[in-house]
């Protein structure tokens, strides 16, 4: 997608989430967004784009870090269940539950038993937060082979972005059609009614955010909410303040200066 074109685009669909955001708090309904797919798929780089201009205070990344000692021994979704909304609020979900179908279940890191029970109960336990009201929307980042490894290698070698790099991630290159199999059962048994998967493909990074943001709107039926104006009052005359010199405050150096200088010659 030409930069231009997306650009222009993603700006007005992000001025549409600010209204959507208002009629959340407005409403206090409850938002729930589940960003899943392939490593190096693009999610990250679209929650980013979704929450650039949104209020933290209202719309919460949740980005769960691998369970503790103690959370390994709760039933599996009690710790997500902890970071579901509140009246007017949005969750958006950097991987979420899910990581029992993908993840785990591919790389071992749960038992067969855990896995066919995690199939079991998805479904339930997201019609069950549906019937109580929240909204929730599930996306799936696709990304071919060719260019998954394209963006590992491109991270590899960008020293500001190696951190993306884990050692589960480049595994999953050698374990590509096991990945496959797993979301294919995955949608099999958790594509419900209530909560459907919605994919994205995102070979073009930039049509698949725009698409899905796009999306992602339709899919709540927001309406725009009249704000209160906000009048800025005048400055009140001075009462006589004197600031403190300059020289007794402890400022940062003028580093800016020295670029500018460098910039110059």
């Amino acid at each position: 997608m030409p930069k231009k074109a997306y650009e222009k685009e993603l700006k007005a669909l992000q001025a549409r989430l600010v209204d959507m955001q208002a009629w959340v708090q407005s409403t206090g309904a409850r938002v729930v967004v589940i960003f899943e797919g392939r490593d190096a798929a693009g999610k990250g780089s679209t929650i980013s784009r979704v929450s650039q201009y949104l209020n933290p205070r209202v719309a919460r990344v949740v980005a769960l870090p691998t369970p503790t000692e103690r959370e390994k021994t709760q039933w599996y979704f009690q710790r997500y269940v902890a970071n579901l909304p509140a009246a007017g609020e949005i969750v958006l979900m950097d991987r979420s539950w899910y990581n029992r179908a993908g993840v785990e279940h591919v790389m071992g890191y749960c038992t067969n038993m855990e896995y066919h029970r995690f199939l079991h109960q998805a479904p339930i336990f997201e019609r069950m937060l549906v019937e109580d009201g929240i909204l929730l929307l599930k996306y799936w980042f696709s990304v071919s082979d060719v260019e998954q490894e394209a963006r590992f290698r491109s991270r590899n070698e960008d020293p500001m972005r190696r951190w993306k790099l884990s050692p589960n991630d480049i595994l999953s290159i050698t374990k590509w059609e096991d990945y496959s199999r797993a979301k294919d059962t995955m949608v099999v048994h958790t594509d419900i009614p209530e909560a459907r998967w919605f994919e994205v493909d995102n070979d073009d990074k930039r049509r698949g955010r725009i698409n899905m943001i796009h999306h992602l709107l339709s899919q709540i039926p927001y309406q725009p909410v009249e704000r209160e104006p906000i009048d800025i009052p005048e400055r009140p005359a001075s009462g006589g303040y004197e600031r403190p010199p300059r020289e007794l405050q402890n400022y940062v150096p003028d580093y800016a200066a020295e670029v500018i200088a460098r910039g110059a010659g």
